[in-house]
């Protein structure tokens, strides 16, 4: 019987192959510029591209895999603020979900919204527009319809003290997809951000 890797070897074969990859050791060959900006083209060196694209090739091999194998993407987090601690899956930022993921997804959705508006009644809210380019204030009603339409929900963080800014992702299709807006309309997410009183989103 086939030997069936797990989630956790999925994410090491990745991050290792990735080592690889942005080293040199693996490289497409026959990546080569894409032709449609000659500009950004004459920035990026060839071996850059044949970097990137060995990885990807390799990454939708991996995903590939995990449909057959019906391996999921998904991994549990944990996060505390404010003397509040939370756990909650979410889909690694390098494997693909299952439909069964998107399920537990959903199933946790509430629970991470729960949280979020609780570690979050004095901070201030913003919208993130443009792929995090520019952050639009925001308030509990407005975030509350993004909430209604989205089927997923995870938290991040960064910084700390003053400084510290609570990220809420809603989503809806696949979360890989909607990472970078591969599949919109049919995958896609909106990030709020909040911050303290008086500070704003660093992105």
């Amino acid at each position: 019987m086939e030997r069936v890797y797990s989630t956790e070897e999925l994410i090491q074969i990745l991050a290792d192959e990735q080592r690889a990859c942005m080293s040199g050791e693996r490289l497409n060959l026959a990546a080569q510029p894409s032709g449609i900006n000659h500009v950004i083209d004459r920035l990026i060196e060839p071996t850059g591209i044949q970097k990137f694209t060995a990885y990807e090739n390799f990454r939708t091999t991996i995903h590939q895999y995990q449909q057959e194998h019906q391996v999921s993407g998904i991994v549990w987090q944990e996060i505390t603020f404010n003397d509040r601690t939370l756990k909650f899956p979410k889909i690694d930022e390098q494997l693909a979900s299952l439909n069964q993921d998107l399920q537990v997804l959903s199933a946790a959705k509430l629970d991470v919204v729960n949280f979020w508006q609780q570690v979050t009644d004095a901070m201030q809210l913003f919208l993130a527009m443009q792929r995090g380019i520019r952050f639009e204030p925001s308030d509990y009603p407005a975030i509350e319809r993004i909430i209604a339409r989205s089927e997923w929900a995870t938290l991040s963080h960064h910084g700390r003290g003053e400084n510290l800014e609570i990220i809420l992702q809603l989503g809806w299709g696949k979360p890989e997809a909607a990472r970078y807006r591969r599949d919109f309309p049919h995958s896609g997410s909106e990030s709020v951000h909040a911050v303290y009183p008086g500070r704003e989103p660093l992105g």
